[in-house]
């Protein structure tokens, strides 16, 4: 059996590519995960090649091949068209569940138009860090600026003001931070998302590979579930691969598998 270079369990036995599509929910996060981080989000690039892959896995798995993203959906459609994927996004804020179906928001909670406005202000310190607006939730790149993490991280802790730290939540991932309320997060989403068919009566398989997947990590025990991390090993998840593109890899061996 052909595996991906650099995927592996905590063993370093190599992960499956038999993955029985029938019984499986296969979820995949993004940016860092699917695609390689771009210098800016406007930069990322998808593969022609794997827009016909997650195409096709859709079709043979009878639909149960989700999208998990902190990207609205609107955005991940840009970026896959005319690939319409089942898909989590806004970091769980909102849902589609077939490629026909309807986005549904799972939470109306949105951030505050002060807690926006100093965000603004924030991001136009430098024009190299990029405000990420995404309705329900903002994010901050700092990657063309990485000199001014410590800053940027100080100054969003500080933006917080008392009376939110309760409802809102600060995520630092890979030069980003990304600033959403509590009441919704990837991990709820993809609960719900497991209560729907073609996801109920599966068994999800997830991968992803930063802070923000960390809530998906933690709810996969109790729905019976695998979890697979990119880049570096993190708590809860059962094997690790190096880069998204040995998740490609392995995604075209699966294909590739579920072909015979």
């Amino acid at each position: 059996m052909r595996i991906a270079a650099h995927a592996h369990r905590p063993d370093g036995s190599p992960l499956p590519t038999d993955i029985d599509l029938s019984s499986t929910a296969l979820l995949l996060d993004v940016d860092g995960t699917l695609l390689d981080i771009a210098p800016t989000p406007d930069a990322i690039v998808v593969p022609p090649e794997l827009r016909q892959i997650l195409g096709d896995l859709i079709e043979r798995s009878g639909g149960s091949v989700a999208l998990v993203s902190g990207r609205a959906i609107h955005t991940l459609d840009r970026l896959f068209s005319p690939l319409i994927v089942p898909a989590i996004g806004g970091h769980g804020a909102e849902m589609r569940l077939s490629p026909g179906a309807s986005i549904v928001e799972t939470s109306p909670i949105v951030l505050p138009r002060s807690l926006r406005e100093r965000l603004h202000r924030l991001a136009a310190t430098d024009s190299r860090v990029i405000l990420e607006d995404k309705s329900h939730s903002m994010a901050l790149h700092y990657r063309l600026a990485p000199e001014h993490e410590t800053f940027l991280k100080t100054a969003m802790r500080e933006i917080v003001p008392g009376e939110l730290v309760d409802t809102v939540e600060l995520l630092f991932g890979k030069y980003v931070i990304d600033i959403k309320p509590k009441q919704f997060s990837k991990g709820l989403a993809v609960c719900e998302l497991m209560c729907h068919q073609p996801f109920a009566d599966r068994t999800p398989l997830f991968i992803g590979d930063d802070t923000t997947d960390e809530s998906v990590f933690a709810i996969l025990p109790g729905l019976k579930g695998t979890g697979y991390s990119v880049g570096k090993p993190i708590p809860g998840t059962h094997g690790t691969f190096g880069t998204p593109q040995d998740v490609r890899a392995w995604l075209t061996e699966i294909w590739r598998c579920s072909r015979t």
